[in-house]
């Protein structure tokens, strides 16, 4: 199994360097690298300054779940708990979906709680993720349409985003309506599963039903914990605003520091759209992401702003969003694992 993941990992990461391939060719290299050289070093470190801004705040959204679940860990340690988590997303195919197990494991070991906690708070997390990123979207483009009119592809993208906010919530809410009865398909279907990879991994013996009924339950219990807090979850979303706000304003420096200027309102859109890309079969949603910001701001800013400038201020963005996160959290996984086999 572990080389199946190796394997899916290398080729999501070869699918990634396609699409940065092409779009580095419809661009031009030399024109791109000619705009990115222009960058004011400065301008670029505040792209990074607010960048650790976004992950203090999901972590602090992270800390504020794992409080209601009853575990109390520092900001510090959530912090870098939440790299990690960022860092398995980053190298996982299809994002958070990807890299929630993982995370949970992590979550589990650093906070010293039980797997199926540590996966129910990163899921509440992703969840709760959701529900600012369609609401700053929505203001977004609302204000944007009073200052202009949208096009052809902004009017797709912001029906997709419409169709999304009204979709997603209401399978929450049809899910949460259920969830006993989910609970119950949950243990039918991942007892046979779990049993059966257990069969082939060596030194794992295999579960029996009862032990994974009890812990699907718990983790049933934990999200029904999150859910029924309402203070924590206001606390948890706002924060997750946040977090959102400064990856906005991220994007609005990226352009800046290349000496152009785009309308804040526009990153209010263009940056909660484009991280629908991070549910592709590519790490992190590398490649993806880029793609659909650069088709986004295009989009938006017309002939005002050309496809170099766009794509530097993307790449510069991106850097920073993406990098980050990897070399911190690639540290603290490097810790643990050390840590583990010591």
């Amino acid at each position: 199994m572990a080389g199946e993941r190796i394997r899916t990992t290398v080729l999501g990461f070869a699918g990634a360097l396609a699409v940065f391939a092409l779009l580095f060719y419809f661009v031009g290299v030399d024109r791109l690298v000619q705009q990115l050289s222009t960058a004011d070093p400065r301008t670029v470190a505040l792209v990074l300054f607010v960048t650790l801004g976004w992950l203090t705040a999901w972590s602090l959204s992270l800390r504020t779940v794992l409080a209601v679940l009853g575990l109390d860990i520092s900001t510090a340690k959530a912090f870098f708990v939440f790299a990690g988590a960022t860092f398995s997303n980053n190298i996982t195919p299809f994002g958070q979906a990807g890299g929630e197990p993982v995370t949970a494991l992590l979550i589990s070991r650093t906070a010293d709680a039980e797997y199926e906690t540590g996966l129910a708070a990163i899921a509440s997390v992703d969840t709760l993720n959701f529900v600012p990123s369609i609401a700053l979207a929505l203001i977004g483009v609302g204000y944007f349409a009073t200052e202009t009119t949208l096009g052809r592809n902004l009017e797709i993208a912001v029906g997709a985003v419409l169709v999304l906010g009204l979709v997603v919530p209401s399978l929450i809410y049809v899910g949460w309506q259920r969830r006993y009865s989910l609970e119950r398909r949950a243990v039918r279907g991942v007892t046979p599963l779990i049993q059966r990879i257990a069969g082939v991994v060596p030194r794992v013996s295999a579960p029996s039903a009862a032990i994974i009924e009890r812990r699907v339950g718990r983790f049933f219990q934990a999200i029904e914990r999150v859910a029924t807090n309402p203070k924590g979850l206001a606390l948890a979303v706002m924060l997750s605003a946040t977090g959102w706000a400064f990856q906005m304003v991220g994007l609005w420096l990226a352009f800046e520091a290349i000496g152009a200027s785009i309308p804040l309102s526009i990153t209010l859109f263009v940056v909660p759209m484009a991280a629908i890309a991070g549910v592709t079969p590519l790490p992190g949603g590398a490649g993806g992401i880029e793609s659909m910001l650069v088709v986004l701001l295009l989009a938006a800013t017309g002939p005002m702003i050309t496809e170099p400038i766009v794509l530097a201020a993307v790449i510069i963005y991106r850097g920073a969003v993406y990098w980050v996160p990897m070399v911190i959290g690639g540290i603290v996984m490097g810790v643990v694992t050390v840590r583990e086999r010591a």
